[in-house]
């Protein structure tokens, strides 16, 4: 599908940023900062060049390659003389800058001082690591010129963990500028960028995440397994190659987080049993890869929602496209090398409906998050959406509502999710979450009951669709 799918709400938080810098600002300071930083490939590159594109103003746009500080330098000059700022064509006979200094007081001089311009530093982190100084540097040349004059200073980052530090206390570009979350197009932009109705969508944004890379090669209407059979007989497709090299990227040497994480992506929940498939590598050892995994939002770790504190911690991969792609597509790619992707095919045909089902519960959690209690579909009170569970799984709720989390001291509702193709929710479902309910601390026979269906119902209980899901991020 042509044409920009998505980003409202980035778009539009670009645009405000934007504002003061057009107009002058109040303090005198027209300058502004934002750092922008979400996972590889989710867009947001592709988010910028777009919003320069909406906003038709003069710009540069230099991204880093991460090899060495003098070859960002000169990779920084070139792109500002072959930029569109007023003064760059002046640059072409200097010499390449020694400093990140030198090279942002020249940036400075090509900079309109009477009209607004934007200035692009993508993969930030890569500065940050070649040159300790480079905050420092950006710090000052931020506050004694860049502040001064309309500029609208974009710094991105896919390296999460690093961006998020830029602006806390202590460094030295903290309060400069505004921070701005990318994340991954949702079931909503899914179905509309691909055509499909919202089953359908939410069946793509498990096995893409969103990721748009992945959907610029899913072609328009297409349903998952006629993308799959296509998808898995080419070893350059956007959903081979994405994976590996964002865990690359991540983990350049953390060689037992990348274990770890594999063990989390084939199913393992708990410490114990993710440290036994990962090797039996010691218990320090797996706990290090956990916080490593989880302080970079790879791993998200979650404790049941009731009335009762509990230590049962459980982890899953964060992001749906790399869950899908530790559970088959990595394990497979011998397979698809070989000209065999049809084997593979047949292995995600076979656990899919088991897989899907696990899988689509955060995504639904999240759903039933965002529709909240202000539009009638959830009870009053309900701010808070988790899961509950025993060591022993018995029992297992896959939707808490509560008025707050970890430990609530409400509980609003109680509900399960039936993901199933031609097998609607029905009074045995009911009488099964009926008990479950019995069981879950702060609950009682008043607590209402939710069903969330992916083929309708037939218990008299309140339920929701695909349809009524989509409509939260709509």
């Amino acid at each position: 599908m042509d044409g920009f799918i998505g980003r409202r709400t980035e778009l539009g938080l670009l645009d405000d940023l934007l504002r003061p810098v057009r107009t002058g600002g109040r303090s005198g300071r027209p300058g502004r900062a934002v750092l922008i930083r979400g996972r590889r490939r989710v867009g947001k590159s592709r988010l910028v060049e777009e919003f320069l594109t909406r906003a038709g103003l003069p710009h540069v746009f230099f991204t880093a390659v991460g090899g060495s500080r003098e070859a960002d330098l000169a990779g920084f000059a070139a792109e500002v003389s072959a930029s569109p700022l007023p003064d760059a064509a002046r640059f072409n006979a200097f010499t390449a800058p020694l400093t990140w200094d030198a090279a942002l007081s020249m940036l400075t001089s090509a900079l309109p001082t009477d009209s607004p311009s934007v200035v692009v530093l993508d993969e930030m982190p890569y500065l940050v690591r070649e040159d300790p100084s480079f905050e420092g540097t950006l710090q000052k040349a931020f506050d004694r010129t860049l502040s001064k004059l309309p500029v609208l200073l974009v710094l991105i980052g896919s390296d999460i963990a690093m961006m998020e530090q830029l602006n806390t206390y202590g460094r030295p570009f903290y309060q400069r500028g505004t921070e701005m979350v990318v994340p991954p197009l949702n079931p909503a932009e899914v179905a509309l960028m691909l055509g499909l109705p919202p089953a359908d969508a939410f069946d793509a944004y498990l096995v893409s995440g969103g990721l748009p890379l992945i959907l610029e090669e899913w072609p328009r209407g297409a349903g998952l397994w006629e993308y799959l059979e296509v998808a898995l007989r080419s070893p350059t497709s956007a959903l081979l190659v994405s994976g590996e090299r964002s865990l690359s990227a991540e983990f350049p040497a953390e060689a037992q987080a990348r274990t770890v994480l594999g063990a989390i992506g084939h199913g393992e929940r708990t410490f114990t049993l993710i440290g036994r498939a990962a090797g039996g590598i010691n218990s320090s050892s797996v706990a290090r890869s956990l916080e490593l995994l989880t302080s970079r939002r790879m791993v998200a770790a979650e404790t049941p929602l009731s009335t009762r504190p509990s230590r049962e911690t459980r982890y899953r991969i964060a992001d749906p496209y790399l869950r899908f792609w530790l559970s088959f597509i990595g394990p497979g790619i011998p397979a698809i090398e070989r000209g065999r992707g049809d084997r593979v095919l047949d292995t995600i045909r076979a656990r899919w409906t088991s897989w899907r089902g696990r899988a689509i519960e955060p995504v639904i959690r999240e759903a039933l998050w965002r529709l909240g209690s202000d539009e009638g579909q959830l009870p009053a009170g309900t701010d808070a959406i988790g899961g509950y569970w025993t060591r022993t799984n018995d029992p297992e709720i896959d939707i808490v509502g509560a008025d707050r989390a970890p430990i609530a001291k409400k509980i609003t509702l109680v509900g399960s999710v039936k993901w199933l193709e031609k097998k609607p929710f029905d009074h045995r479902d009911l009488a099964r979450l009926v008990a479950h309910r019995s069981e879950l601390p702060g609950a009682d026979d008043a607590t209402p009951l939710l069903a969330v269906t992916r083929s309708g119902c037939t218990a008299d209980v309140p339920s929701l669709t695909p349809e009524d899901l989509h409509h939260a991020w709509t």
